[in-house]
C-alpha cells in the first residue's frame, strides 16, 4: 500500500526519472529509513543508483550510534555511503541552531551529490511534517510562499531536492517499518515540548484532530499543495518583472502592478541581493511599499542581514550595506 502511494507521488510530481542517481539523506530516524527501503525497493524497477549520505550533528551524546546504525544499513543493502560529522552547537554560537544546522546539512548533501554526480537529493519529509510546518508558519505569520510549505520537489543552488514521502502519514511509515521488523533510531527530544514544532506535533494537532477535524493533517497538506501551484504561477509573473534588472525596480512600474505581483517581485529582488528571504516578514514588504508610495526621495529602508532599499526619483535600488 505505502509503496503504491510512493509510486503515485513520484509520478504525480515527476520526482524521479529512470536511471537517476539519487543521494538519500539518512539520519537513522523512521522517515529517512523508510525512504531508504522504499527507494531501494524501486531500484530495479526504475534502474536507480542510490547513495546514502549521513551527517552527525553531534547534538546528542549517543549520536555516533546513529552513524553506526546507518553504516550497517548501507552494508546490509549493499549501497555506497558517505558520512561526516560537524559540531553544530559550536557553530551555533554565532546564530540560530536550527538555521545553522539546516544550512550545514544542505551543504553536506550538495557536496555529496556533486562528488558522486547525483541527479537528485531525496529527503524523508512526510505529510505530518507538512501539516506541522503549515501550522508553524500560520502561527508565526506568513504569506503564500510560506503557506506553500514543503514542496515535493525544489531546486536549490543548482540541485533538485525531492520528497517522495510528502503524501504519506507518519503512522503509515511507522506501520511499514513494524511490518518489515525494522527498528529505526529515535531522537528522544521529539517527545519533549521544548521546541515550537514539538508543541504543535504533541499538543495542537491532537487537539485539532479530536475537537475540530480528524483529517486536519490531510486538509493542511492539500491546502499547501494548492497554494504552491498558485504561488508558482504568480512567482513566474513576478520573475518577468525583475528580469534583466540587477538591483533596481522602476517606481511607475511597481505602482502599476497588482499588489500580489508587486510584493512577490520585491521578495524576489531581496532574495537576489541577500541570497534568501529568511527573516523577511510581511511587515518588511509593507515598509518597502510605504517607501514607494509615501516617503520622500532618498529615504531608506533597512532590512535584515545587511540589505537596504533606497528610493530614488524614478526607481528603487536594493543594495548590501
Amino acid at each position: 500500500m505505502i509503496l503504491t502511494k510512493v509510486r503515485n507521488t513520484l509520478k504525480k510530481h515527476a520526482l524521479i526519472q529512470k536511471k537517476n542517481k539519487i543521494v538519500i539523506g539518512v539520519s537513522g530516524g523512521p522517515d529517512s529509513v523508510a525512504l531508504l527501503y522504499l527507494l531501494n525497493s524501486l531500484k530495479e524497477e526504475l534502474k536507480l543508483k542510490l547513495h546514502i549520505a549521513h551527517l552527525d550533528h553531534i547534538l546528542r551524546k549517543d549520536s555516533s550510534k546513529d552513524r553506526k546504525f546507518v553504516e550497517d544499513l548501507a552494508k546490509k543493502l549493499n549501497l555506497p555511503i558517505t558520512c561526516a560529522e560537524v559540531n553544530v552547537k559550536e557553530l551555533a554560537k554565532r546564530g540560530s541552531l536550527e538555521e545553522i544546522a539546516r544550512n550545514i546539512r544542505l551543504g553536506f548533501l550538495f557536496k555529496v551529490a556533486k562528488d558522486v554526480k547525483a541527479d537528485k537529493i531525496a529527503l524523508g519529509h512526510n505529510l505530518d511534517d507538512q501539516a506541522e510546518t503549515v501550522l508553524m508558519r500560520i502561527l508565526r505569520g506568513t504569506g503564500l510562499s510560506g503557506l506553500s510549505a514543503i514542496l515535493p520537489k525544489r531546486d536549490i543552488a543548482g540541485y533538485q531536492i525531492i520528497r517522495p514521502l510528502i503524501e504519506i502519514r507518519r503512522s503509515e511509515i511507522e506501520a511499514y517499518l513494524r511490518k518489515k521488523r525494522i527498528k529505526p533510531r529515535r531522537d528522544p527530544t521529539n517527545s519533549e515540548d521544548i521546541y515550537f514544532r514539538n508543541k504543535i506535533r504533541n499538543k495542537l494537532i491532537p487537539l485539532l484532530e479530536k475537537d475540530y477535524n480528524r483529517n486536519i493533517k490531510e486538509l493542511l497538506s492539500k491546502m499547501a499543495e494548492g497554494i504552491a501551484f498558485d504561488y508558482d504561477y504568480l512567482a513566474k509573473a513576478a520573475k518577468r518583472v525583475i528580469a534583466q534588472r540587477k538591483n533596481k525596480l522602476a517606481l511607475k512600474k511597481l505602482l502599476a502592478l497588482h499588489p500580489a505581483i508587486r510584493r512577490i517581485s520585491l521578495r524576489l529582488l531581496i532574495k537576489r541581493i541577500k541570497g534568501d528571504t529568511r527573516r523577511i516578514t510581511f511587515k518588511h514588504i509593507e515598509e518597502i511599499e510605504d517607501l514607494v508610495i509615501s516617503r520622500p526621495i532618498n529615504s531608506i529602508v533597512d532590512l535584515p542581514k545587511g540589505v537596504s532599499v533606497i528610493k530614488k526619483k524614478t526607481c528603487l535600488i536594493f543594495y548590501k550595506r
